[in-house]
């Protein structure tokens, strides 16, 4: 077994002799017998069994309470996919193997626990880089486990046979390849215990095709039917054999299939007590919550009781969306860089001093920043530079939060300072009311539209959010229900999640109203590039597009369609309200809206 970047040990049982090379006169027959690895004595091969390895990955899998893998089958992973069939565990193909990481990142992000995508090798493995790095980034524990040629065929030339390992060390967590097939189950256990310990994130493990067919397979595929003649062929035959043993022995013998207790960092009693100390002075405070906060052990609820309890002003930023539910008093939505400068106390939960807080520039000097992320990478960003944290608690988010509220136990503040965020905001969305009764000099207004969608959205909807301009606009103006009820890319802006996202939504809230209503903001250009493009350099290359019929494509592969534009602009509820009832009957539907251009998020930036 090869491990790399791994943060949990796993011990091979097994070493190489290293002087076989050096004994045999032939150099190709040195070569082969320097990788030789000859399988322990007390270990037995059972030849008759017809069980896989990929038996072995199954029962892991559902070890661990995946419920979901998702996939683009190849011939290298049929075992395993097969297997967990059998085993309760949904196999849900995709179309491409980016949706499929892209879905197993929802379920991780929506359930706390491992998301698992299976796929085959090379071009099915490289196809899932740019999901596996938005994972990276979103620090989502992604399990994505990947076919590779035969233990003695990689380095020969064998079909989509490319080194996986070095293109993944840089992405994940942990990154194995599994050797021998009673190596699957503790190598698969390991894997699952790293991306969820520490600072989540996603792990690779490859699974070469002969350690996941059955042995009688296998052997016809190695091991020639006619005895080889000659000395040279003798040697291989005996080398063959012995590669074929290593790679069985003791492949079904039991071991435990569970999870193996997992790492989170958590803050020190006297890290707390000073952070109790600083907010319980505080005349002005303000928290940011970011999604680190909505990991587990701490279940939402109990986070949102214990931000309710102690009654400080929020903003909330990726997964922590929603927590609070809909016009919460101590949710603030608008202003937050005029907050920052203003709040003398600032607690960064989950949140970094990246690009998103111009990398640390909003923060007030005069201010006394607490900040709390389980990655101290993380945490210190820019703190040389533009910010300075008077207390930096590494440590799990939830947990902390818990603690603090423990420790200001009847802590008051004067409402005051709430009333005046609240009043900001209200100031700003009476502009976005009267921007939106402003028409477009063609088609519809997106913030008008925006509005409607706010106000006909149901209570279980599970917003995913895919785009640039106009789900920038989305952020300001549509609300999620509830907790753990908003789904965008995270800080990587990866465009494309909205396929994988809302697949992996659906499954895990199948109660929510999906199958998938997508709304399409068509507005016929890559807008938030062009708004600085034109005017900086004078050109609006690669930025203008066409009014797509978006809506009859979705008709001609099987879904809904409806189309909003000016000519039924009076109807925008009333299309919206269809749509639903759509889903609701178990129909998929893409809402094409046509919108015009506004100077709604004039300002912003796309780098």
């Amino acid at each position: 077994m090869c491990l790399t970047n791994t943060e949990v040990p796993v011990t091979s049982d097994v070493l190489r002799p290293p002087s076989w090379g050096r004994r045999i006169a032939s150099p190709h027959l040195a070569q082969l017998l320097d990788h030789l690895v000859p399988p322990p004595a007390w270990v037995q091969v059972d030849t008759a069994s017809i069980q896989h390895g990929g038996e072995s990955v199954a029962a892991v899998l559902r070890a661990h309470g995946v419920r979901f893998l998702f996939t683009l089958v190849g011939g290298h992973i049929s075992p395993l996919l097969v297997a967990c069939e059998k085993l309760g565990i949904r196999v849900v193909d995709t179309r491409h193997e980016v949706t499929a990481v892209f879905a197993a990142d929802a379920v991780a992000r929506l359930t706390g626990t491992l998301g698992v995508a299976a796929v085959t090798a090379g071009p099915g493995l490289t196809n899932t880089v740019t999901a596996v790095k938005n994972a990276q980034i979103a620090q989502s524990p992604v399990l994505l486990l990947g076919g590779a040629a035969g233990t003695l065929l990689q380095n020969r030339g064998a079909l989509q046979a490319i080194d996986q390992m070095s293109l993944f060390r840089p992405l994940c967590k942990f990154c194995a390849s599994v050797q021998r097939v009673r190596d699957i189950v503790p190598t698969l256990r390991a894997a699952a215990a790293a991306a969820q310990s520490g600072t989540p994130g996603p792990v690779f493990v490859e699974l070469p095709i002969d350690v996941l067919y059955p042995y009688f397979i296998v052997r016809k595929e190695v091991v020639p039917a006619m005895p080889p003649k000659g000395l040279m062929g003798r040697v291989v035959s005996w080398y063959l054999e012995n590669h074929l043993a290593n790679l069985f022995a003791g492949a079904w013998e039991p071991q435990p299939e569970g999870p193996l207790p997992l790492d989170i960092p958590q803050a020190s009693a006297q890290q707390v007590q000073r952070c109790v100390e600083i907010l319980s002075r505080a005349k002005r405070p303000l928290i940011l919550l970011g999604s680190q906060a909505l990991l587990p052990p701490i279940p939402a609820d109990k986070l949102r009781a214990a931000v309710e309890t102690l009654g400080v002003p929020c903003f909330l930023g990726g997964m922590a969306r929603g927590l609070l539910g809909r016009n919460h008093p101590l949710h603030i939505r608008q202003n937050r860089s005029a907050a920052l400068k203003k709040a003398d106390v600032v607690l960064l939960a989950g949140i970094i001093c990246d690009f998103r807080l111009s990398y640390g520039r909003v923060l007030s000097r005069s201010s006394k920043i607490i900040i709390v992320n389980r990655n101290r990478k993380d945490m210190l960003i820019n703190s040389d530079i533009f910010w300075k944290p008077q207390e930096a608690v590494q440590g799990d988010v939830g947990s902390f939060m818990v603690k603090l509220v423990e420790g200001l136990e009847g802590q008051t503040w004067a409402s005051d300072w709430a009333e005046e965020l609240r009043e900001a905001d209200r100031q700003k969305e009476q502009t976005f009311r009267e921007k939106a009764l402003m028409p477009a000099a063609q088609h519809l207004n997106p913030v008008r539209v925006l509005q409607l969608v706010e106000e006909t959205l149901p209570d279980n909807s599970i917003l995913v959010v895919d785009g640039g301009d106009f789900v920038g606009t989305a952020a300001h103006l549509v609300q999620p229900r509830g907790p753990l009820r908003w789904l965008d890319p995270g800080a990587f802006g990866t465009l494309g999640v909205g396929a994988g996202f809302a697949l992996g939504a659906k499954l895990c809230r199948p109660d929510a109203e999906i199958p998938v209503m997508a709304l399409i903001g068509n507005d016929a250009g890559w807008t938030q590039i062009s708004r600085e493009q034109v005017p900086c350099l004078g050109s609006n290359v690669a930025c203008g597009l066409a009014y797509t019929d978006y809506h009859k494509a979705a008709m001609g592969l099987g879904a809904q369609g409806l189309l909003l534009s000016r000519q039924n602009e009076d109807q925008v509820v009333k299309v919206l309200r269809d749509a639903q009832q759509q889903c609701r009957d178990g129909h998929p539907v893409v809402v094409n809206i046509l919108i015009g251009r506004t100077d709604f998020r004039d300002g912003s930036i796309a780098v």
